[in-house]
């Protein structure tokens, strides 16, 4: 007992105080609790729905219908594998045009039936090869974006692993986006942004640094709207725990979101992500453009 509280005590001593790098580490852990695993430990009576009607049934997104605490709704989110041969099978997580399209139909039809979306993110980003792109990857993405904000009934998305760039914006319009403590959600990889501005994927921890992914820092900056605490650990360590929080946190904003109407859940997460992005000028700037404006004012 006691070697356990010390390991117990180490345990959140190390994971206080992660750096973005070690977190992105975490985040990748192969037994991280995946949508499936989520999905499986909130209800008890999911059914996976198959298929985009145009041919497609990408293994690297899923979603169905199932219960949460006695309310219909809608999962979906990206699924990683455990093993190699999983992975392979689940393309690493990384959705085709297909993947998009499928998850689209799916939101569409809880829309119809007036059912909440419920969306887990967890991928390093959508597909980029030559046959994705030929298919439209892009395009799929774009329309889902504009879709999502259509949506008339609550959505709620929750970056459980990996957030990486379009691929998990293509489901990531919600009224309410929440991040587990040790999850990262990004424009792009470390390794990729390091190659691309330093031309050195060995400067990956300086470009975690500056991209900013972390739970804390996107709180700060207003995209995210809720960060949820993980176990001493990290979710691996208390799958049980963290599908707990999880459950906990996703019943409380479904209260709040379904008492407004479909236009005022569409008005308010179009708001949203208006809101999102700011800039500082420089104070001598600043005051330059002040003057401008109050003399070109004067003028007129």
């Amino acid at each position: 007992l006691q070697l356990e509280t010390l390991a117990t005590r180490r345990r959140e001593e190390i994971f206080s105080s992660l750096t973005p790098a070690q977190k992105i580490q975490v985040a990748r852990h192969p037994q991280r609790p995946s949508c499936l695993d989520y999905i499986q430990l909130l209800s008890d009576d999911w059914i996976e729905l198959h298929g985009d009607r145009s041919g497609s049934d990408d293994q690297a997104l899923v979603g169905g219908l199932g219960r949460l605490d006695g309310r219909a709704v809608l999962f979906i989110g990206h699924q990683k594998g455990r093993d190699t041969k999983e992975n392979v099978a689940r393309n690493f997580g990384m959705a085709s045009p297909g993947g998009y399209r499928k998850a689209l139909r799916l939101m569409q039809h809880a829309s119809r039936f007036q059912l909440p979306v419920i969306s887990f993110i967890d991928t390093p980003g959508a597909y980029a090869g030559l046959k994705a792109e030929e298919l439209g990857q892009g395009e799929a993405i774009a329309v889902n974006l504009r879709e999502m904000f259509a949506l008339e009934v609550p959505v709620i998305a929750t970056v459980i692993g990996e957030g990486g760039s379009g691929g998990a914006l293509g489901i990531g319009v919600a009224d309410r986006l929440m991040m587990f403590e040790h999850s990262v959600y990004t424009v792009a990889s470390p390794e990729a942004c390091a190659s691309i501005l330093w031309r050195d994927a060995a400067k990956a921890s300086t470009a975690a640094e500056a991209l900013k992914i972390t739970a804390r820092d996107l709180s700060q900056l207003g995209i995210v709207d809720r960060v949820l605490g993980e176990p001493s650990g990290g979710n691996h360590w208390a799958p049980l725990q963290a599908a707990d929080t999880l459950r906990t946190a996703l019943c409380e904003e479904l209260n709040q979101l379904t008492s407004l109407s479909g236009q005022e859940l569409r008005d308010q997460r179009y708001s949203k992500y208006r809101r999102i992005g700011r800039y500082l000028e420089h104070p001598e700037m600043e005051a330059a453009a002040t003057s401008d404006t109050l003399e070109s004012s004067a003028s007129a």
